[in-house]
């Protein structure tokens, strides 16, 4: 169980008090507990007593609960209020914009215990008679249900992918002599999935008594030479058995979105017995289209060469925005420092944030000035790496930063985001953003939309204006890398770099370890075929120094 599990506990635990209107302190203090339990500097199941309950914010009553959950998978207190409380109150909680006081009155008045039911009550016009809401609020209840729906059994890639890499090796060592690999949307690294999908030519008879075998597993489905298997806990697998002639045609078959597939039979010739998909490209005259861009009809009509310098993991050369102690990173500036070192990368990007975002302990001018001057100190110390000073500044309501222009001047880069008041209309939605690509501050957009993948729908904003402006005032779209974002949407990245615009494929990091989703960025930049060219973060530590210097240059006084 990771801190993050446990978090999940906590924090359950302390909406579902405030549903039942128990102890509000109580329930304040378990959800503060939630926050520092993702906070903690290690996993909670690797440290020994006296260091976990000496934790900030964890003690030894919070550690106790702690050790209940690692030991027995179970927490006592969670449990007694859970045997009270209606299974469907916990998907309401799952419903964005309702928080547990909502959900309270909602039950209490009208007697509401399920999704279905508070849907129908929408429809009926139900929500606007209790006190605290109104129209605006149950049709907003209504969306949000809609969504949730639309995404119930899904997927973020991240997750689903840790999961196939780890079974398709097992697989292959079961089914020695036969061909096996990924296919379908893992295989197009799509950013959310609702099933995994594998190519096989081991016989169906075969494949079913494997997945028998597997502990809790069973097939659940079976129609046409493809099994449908179900693993507790994990995505539905799906198998594509096939025969060991027809397995590349196969595999690029069951590869390609429903789009792609159709363009390509609709032009092309899919011959059934080829060596491989690289053959099946020749023959059609084409050039090797990776799967994670065959989605579109479009990609089949790009030119040679399209294809040569999509980016690739390792053309990542330095971390931009990212987050230390300053605000509410887990480690320190040096700490930040070396690991970005010790991965072989040239430079550090830091973007702690601004003074309104009080929640994350935003920067004041004075600490700016501060961070600014331990920055200074650790550069001269790990020459020549180096550090850039930079922050994610909040948007405010009006589209301006989040300081006076004496303060911005002061940073190498200013990452320009939106964090609050994010139900405004397209309209006014689109003058605050546009005012802030035009600040002669902002150097990126950072994710642009601010969705929460399955769970935010995101910021409504006309993309193509915000791409053209961007153009216009040369500042760079942030491919925010952390899983649950992957945002800008791969799908504008083609129209950016038509536009000129640079993009930054960054990981948003809160640790270290936040590093490490570059990686699923990368993956979902290579969907919209982002060449290592156009990417920010593909820029050397003296050609970024370069960039800086340049973007200055359009700020008052320059």
């Amino acid at each position: 169980m990771t801190n993050y599990d446990i978090a999940d506990h906590f924090s359950l635990l302390s909406k579902l008090m405030d549903i039942h209107g128990e102890n509000s302190f109580k329930s304040k203090s378990y959800g503060v507990a939630a926050f520092n339990i993702e906070k903690l500097p290690a996993e909670a199941a690797q440290m020994d007593d006296a260091t976990l309950f000496s934790m900030k914010g964890i003690g030894e009553s919070t550690g106790k609960k702690i050790r209940e959950l690692l030991t027995s998978g179970r927490m006592q207190a969670l449990d007694e209020i859970l045997a009270r409380t209606p299974a469907g109150i916990l998907d309401m909680l799952k419903i964005k914009g309702l928080g547990p006081k909502k959900i309270a009155v909602i039950w209490a008045e009208l007697g509401i215990e399920s999704l279905g039911e508070l849907e129908y009550a929408c429809n009926e016009n139900r929500l606007v008679t209790l006190k605290g809401f109104g129209a605006k609020t149950q049709e907003s209840v209504l969306q949000n249900i809609a969504y949730f729906k639309q995404n119930q059994g899904f997927y973020l890639w991240a997750e689903a992918h840790a999961f196939a890499t780890a079974l398709l090796p097992r697989l292959q060592q079961a089914l020695p002599g036969h061909q096996t690999e990924l296919t379908g949307a893992i295989r197009r690294q799509c950013e959310t999935l609702e099933q995994i999908e594998i190519v096989t030519d081991a016989p169906v008879a075969l494949i079913t008594e494997l997945m028998n075998s597997v502990d809790g597993g069973s097939i659940t489905q079976e129609e046409d030479g493809s099994l449908l298997a179900a693993i507790p806990g994990q995505p539905a697998t799906r198998f594509y058995c096939t025969s060991p002639q027809a397995f590349a045609s196969s595999w690029f078959r069951t590869t390609g979105a429903p789009e792609f597939m159709e363009a390509f039979t609709a032009q092309y010739m899919l011959p059934v017995d080829v060596a491989g998909e690289a053959d099946i490209f020749a023959q059609a005259s084409l050039p090797y289209i990776i799967p994670a861009m065959r989605e579109t009809a479009d990609v089949l009509r790009k030119p040679v060469g399209a294809f040569e310098r999509i980016i690739q993991p390792g053309d990542i050369k330095g971390i931009i925005h990212s987050h230390s102690r300053w605000s509410d990173g887990v480690h320190t500036l040096e700490e930040m420092a070396k690991a970005a070192i010790a991965a072989g990368l040239e430079y550090l990007v830091i973007s702690d944030h601004s003074q309104t975002a009080v929640y994350a302990d935003g920067l004041k001018p004075e600490r700016v000035a501060a961070q600014h001057a331990e920055i200074d100190a650790l550069n001269a110390q790990l020459a020549p790496f180096r550090i850039f000073k930079s922050i994610e500044s909040d948007i405010l309501g009006d589209g301006s930063l989040d300081y006076s222009d004496s303060v911005l001047a002061t940073f190498d880069m200013v990452i320009a985001s939106v964090h609050s008041n994010l139900k405004m209309t397209e309209e006014k939605a689109m003058e605050r953003v546009l005012a802030a690509i035009r600040n002669p501050y902002t150097t990126i957009l950072g994710h642009p939309t601010g969705r929460l993948l399955l769970s935010r729908k995101g910021y409504p904003l006309d993309h193509k204006v915000i791409i053209d402006a961007c153009a216009a005032h040369n500042v760079v779209i942030e491919i925010n890398a952390h899983p649950r974002r992957l945002d800008i949407d791969w799908r504008w990245i083609d129209y950016a770099q038509e536009r000129g615009v640079l993009l930054s494929i960054n990981p948003d990091a809160h640790s270290t370890d936040g590093y490490a989703d570059t990686y699923y960025g990368v993956m979902v930049a290579q969907k919209g075929g982002l060449l290592t060219t156009n990417n920010l973060s593909s820029y050397t530590r003296p050609q970024l120094e370069d960039f800086i210097e340049r973007n200055k240059q359009k700020r008052p006084g320059r």
